[in-house]
């Protein structure tokens, strides 16, 4: 007789194909910069066609007539180097795989994609920048997001306290503030916000329903 208990050592395939996505799109830009494809100026091409524009959703000229639709998910495959994609794919598989505990693979990439287009819209509405924004940290905050809604609806089933729930939000909401001063200002963290509101509210139109809490 097996247990379902003890860490697994592999990722779901939903999540091992979106890393799988992502690590291959910027090993071919780092091949790229460093000089070992042709086309050195790869990485600011993918930026250019696939990054998210604000400027474009303000009367600039897209390079193809979807762009200013596609940029609102097309954003999140593309990192600005090998760290950042690094951070952001352990924390897909970390997060990632709570939810898809809870509502499966078809239901996480549900989520994933409200977030992301959730990051997309906030950053379109509040940002100031002209610079692309890339980067899945949108789409992973929706993750958190979701995981904390279904916390949240599960303790307040069970009559628990809901300051965990509220801890999180906080220290997410430091870890904001430090990047963003640690960066100069740089973090797109109107991004992180939309992700969040995406990936929470798509949890609770996805499964409303509560789970019972280990005692």
């Amino acid at each position: 007789m097996t247990s379902s208990a003890g860490p697994r050592l592999f990722a779901p395939p939903v999540l091992l194909a979106l890393v799988m996505i992502c690590a291959g799109i910027e090993a071919v830009l780092l091949l790229a910069d460093y000089g070992f494809l042709t086309g050195t100026r790869l990485r600011a091409k993918a930026y250019e066609y696939a990054g998210f524009w604000p400027g474009l959703l303000h009367g600039w000229q897209p390079n193809y007539a979807s762009q200013p639709y596609v940029m609102f998910f097309t954003y999140a495959f593309l990192h600005g180097g090998a760290v950042h994609l690094v951070v952001n794919m352990i924390t897909l598989v970390s997060l990632g795989r709570a939810v898809c505990d809870r509502v499966g693979g078809f239901g996480f990439m549900a989520t994933y994609m409200a977030a992301v287009l959730g990051g997309a819209l906030i950053f379109g509405l509040l940002t100031r920048s002209t610079q692309p924004m890339v980067g899945a940290s949108g789409g992973l905050f929706g993750l958190a997001g979701a995981v904390l809604a279904w916390n949240y609806i599960d303790r307040f089933n069970a009559h628990r306290r809901l300051w965990p729930v509220a801890r999180v939000i906080l220290f997410l909401v430091a870890l904001n503030l430090a990047l963003w001063w640690a960066m100069d200002g740089l973090l797109a963290w109107q991004t992180h916000l939309g992700g969040f509101i995406g990936g929470w509210i798509a949890a609770l139109v996805i499964n409303p329903r509560p789970q019972q809490l280990p005692e």
